[in-house]
């Protein structure tokens, strides 16, 4: 006969220390990763998700936390790409330098348009899809300055202390440096003031205006701050193609970032990073079923929305408290 799950819990004491050590074994296994996954195809997956996971932790920050609809991630994506590349290969200036550019660039676009966030719902979803599409025109006819449909090839790889980041498996440790801060900037966020008054206008934005949250300003924050990520995210996957395209930032580009934040879970940090892993990796496990493989991923997805609303990051948070309880307080 089945045990109930609850049967199963840790106690109080192994709570805490799982809590502790949790983080670091995670950290622990990312830096021994590339010990591991060590052909070029699997590294090469690795890092993608990572550059998925900058952009998901950046959205979810507009979505989760500040309630917006934002189609527009895909935009400073390609800005980020397209600034970094031009700056490395028209003007030869280092990694570091092109991405804080790129980062900036892409911070400031999303600041100069946030004005549009005084639109909300649907409109603001339209507005934003509307701004990708603009983005990628301009790019793919300023052929002067981005050399329109052919892309700009022949993009450098990075290179740190004369130390040249042209494998799969040293641009990894790149990757995760980017990743460990974001994410952790955007945790922080979120536990702070900052993102209370963020979630105050996602859940009513009318009653916390009342109660004195300048709800605009908050919103123009959670986007600028997403665009500066999305920007890193560009310039990343711009080093490690090589190249890059205006068919790298369509519409479908912002459409799968949104499908992390809310496969993985809405709102929630770690989900963001799931969220990434299952999009990346779902078409890549499903490519045996050929021409059926995407129509077959697209069934996975719905279920995950109709069964579990919180995100797969939600079910794992729940068999996590059921397993391990929260410790109860001492008595005095």
């Amino acid at each position: 006969m089945s045990r109930p799950l609850s049967s199963f819990r840790v106690p109080p004491a192994g709570r805490r220390t799982a809590a502790r050590a949790l983080p670091w074994a995670v950290i622990g296994a990312l830096i021994l990763l590339p010990l591991v996954a060590r052909d070029a195809y699997t590294l090469r997956v690795i890092n993608v998700i990572g550059i998925n996971c900058l952009l998901a932790l950046g959205l979810n920050l507009v979505m989760g936390v500040a309630g917006q609809l934002d189609a527009g991630q895909a935009g400073f994506y390609a800005v980020g790409a397209y600034v970094s590349g031009l700056l490395a290969v028209r003007f030869g200036l280092p990694f570091w330098v092109t991405v804080l550019v790129a980062a900036v660039a892409s911070g400031i676009l999303a600041l100069a348009i946030g004005p549009v966030l005084r639109l909300r719902g649907v409109f603001l979803a339209v507005a934003t899809l509307a701004f990708v599409e603009g983005v990628r025109i301009v790019i793919n006819n300023w052929v002067p300055v981005t050399n329109g449909p052919n892309g700009i090839p022949g993009i450098p790889a990075p290179s740190i202390a004369g130390f040249r980041l042209d494998t799969d498996q040293s641009y990894y440790y790149l990757v995760l440096f980017w990743v460990l801060l974001c994410y952790l900037a955007i945790a922080r966020m979120a536990d702070s003031r900052v993102g209370r008054a963020m979630q105050a206008v996602r859940d009513n934005q009318d009653a916390a205006e009342v109660m004195g949250v300048h709800a605009i300003r908050y919103k123009i924050m959670a986007f600028g701050i997403a665009g500066a990520f999305a920007g890193v995210a560009g310039a990343l996957l711009a080093h490690l193609q090589t190249y890059i395209s205006p068919e790298n930032f369509t519409f479908l580009t912002s459409i799968d970032i949104i499908f992390m934040i809310v496969l993985g879970g809405l709102g929630s940090v770690p989900g963001s990073i799931v969220g990434a892993f299952i999009v990346t990796v779902g078409p890549e496990w499903l490519r045996f079923l050929k021409d059926y493989r995407l129509m077959v991923y697209s069934l996975v997805i719905l279920v995950v929305l109709i069964f579990a609303p919180r995100g797969l990051y939600g079910g794992i948070d729940w068999a996590w408290r059921r397993l391990v309880p929260a410790s109860e307080p001492e008595r005095g």
